[in-house]
């Protein structure tokens, strides 16, 4: 029988490929690495949902997937981790052990079924479920990844391509805003037959066995990369994006292969969940287009925050969170400065980048940002019952990014929480779109001006000259 019209479009596409991209220095290698917790030697508190849920079983190993990118003598490192979230200090301390980088970005994949690497899942709110054993592991693993995909780093031709799939979001939070875009990058060795990697950025949170679920898993994230890696026969790096809002892969109606509809928090869902977004990264690989990634341009800036959540200063002082505060006097770009006590406003020190591949930009945000403040629509005016109806809107992060392709790293050398615009702050009554209670996401915020602060920064990072 005759090739499929979708084999031939996809052997056109890398013909293409082949005699047109060109990438002048460009070198790319992948690596990986386990570092799924041992659940029989030790107890295991999951992520993501309430206290005191601890691991039974292993539904899926977790993974720290690398990629290592070259032009010349400067060198990115990308890590991404199957875990819910990873603090600044403890990325510093993987930079400290990777000598010869330009940039080293490490990234979680914000999943809710693997160990605690934050110290919020513990038996109660005031105690950690961090096992420091695990997180020492977790730092050798990175590295680990890191360098083999540094040693294994070859010549490398590279694609952009893209796909809308809003059907695979669901929205949480008004109002209802959506980044549905995925965005693949394809590799190949010049000349050579198949792909030599992909990395993957969606927007959603690997949340979908739900709240209940005992097992240890990467969540639909495994199943992204096992369906990608089984078809193309090459290395995946997946990259968790915007997912404030709240973009979730919970409630979206998934069909088994007969078109049976797959119940809720189960794991034939979640498989299946990840089988389609594998299959739309695959249109978007199939699609991709010759793009040139060098030269490099790094830019990034320390930021310090106010932390205005009462809940996660007291967690500071039961020694939940093992990261330093600073005392906050109204100037983020403030010089570091120890705080004695924990009184008054304190700060929390954090980075935010940006990140030029050639034609292609990354924006780097240290925790889980509302789409509308990525790709706009924060209401104007605000809503009725926001608690700021006056605050100015928050420059939008893609709308000051001027690369011909974008993409974006949420949970970026960082994890403070939801990211949202100050004038959708909703904590007091009467509440905004009709709510009988107030919204989920400002328990979780350092506070109503993490994103004025944070997308300002980003913004200036954008127009500074080289």
């Amino acid at each position: 029988m005759a090739r499929t019209t979708r084999g031939i479009v996809a052997a056109v596409a890398l013909a293409i490929l082949v005699n047109s991209a060109r990438a002048g220095d460009l070198a790319v290698g992948f690596g990986s690495a386990d570092v799924t917790p041992d659940i029989k030697a030790r107890e295991v508190f999951l992520a993501g949902f309430g206290h005191n849920r601890k691991a039974t079983e292993i539904h899926s190993r977790l993974h720290v997937r690398a990629v290592v990118l070259r032009d010349g003598d400067r060198k990115i490192a990308i890590a991404s981790v199957d875990v819910v979230g990873l603090f600044l200090p403890f990325v510093e301390r993987v930079r400290a052990r990777l000598t010869g980088f330009h940039y080293v970005l490490v990234g979680a994949t914000h999943n809710h079924h693997g160990p605690d690497t934050m110290g919020l899942w513990g038996t109660h709110p005031f105690k950690s479920g961090v096992d420091p054993e695990y997180m020492k592991h977790l730092e050798d693993q990175i590295v680990a990844a890191v360098q083999a995909a540094d040693a294994g780093a070859k010549p490398t031709e590279a694609a952009v391509g893209t796909v809308k799939i809003p059907e695979l979001l669901h929205d949480s939070r008004d109002p209802q805003i959506k980044h549905d875009e995925l965005v693949a990058l394809a590799f190949r060795k010049p000349g050579g037959d198949g792909l030599a990697g992909i990395v993957v950025q969606w927007n959603c949170h690997p949340e979908t066995l739900d709240s209940k679920n005992p097992r240890l898993s990467s969540d639909y994230v495994g199943s992204t990369c096992d369906a990608l890696k089984a078809k193309y026969n090459c290395p995946v790096v997946y990259l968790t994006g915007t997912v404030g809002g709240l973009m979730t892969s919970m409630h979206v109606d998934v069909k088994d292969t007969n078109g049976q509809r797959l119940p809720e928090g189960g794991v034939a869902k979640t498989e299946r969940f990840g089988v389609l977004v594998a299959e739309a990264a695959g249109r978007a690989v199939d699609a991709a287009v010759p793009a040139r990634l060098t030269p490099f341009d790094v830019r990034k800036t320390s930021l310090l925050l106010p932390v205005d959540n009462a809940m996660y200063r007291l967690a500071k002082q039961a020694g939940v969170f093992d990261r330093a505060m600073e005392p906050w006097a109204g100037d983020a770009y403030a010089a570091p400065k120890s705080l004695e006590k924990l009184e008054g406003r304190p700060g929390v020190r954090t980075e935010v980048g940006r990140v030029r591949l050639g034609e292609v930009e990354l924006a780097v945000i240290p925790g889980e940002i509302y789409p509308e403040l990525v790709v706009g629509g924060v209401p104007d005016p605000a809503p009725t019952g926001a608690d700021f109806p006056d605050a100015p809107l928050e420059p939008a992060i893609y709308a000051s990014m001027k690369s011909k392709y974008r993409m974006i790293v949420g949970l970026g050398n960082d994890e403070l929480g939801y990211i949202l615009p100050k004038r959708q702050w909703d904590e007091k009554a009467p509440y905004t779109f009709g709510r009988t209670k107030p919204p989920y996401g400002e328990v979780n915020s350092l506070g109503p001006d993490t994103a004025p602060i944070l997308c300002e920064a980003f913004r200036r990072l954008g127009e500074e000259k080289k």
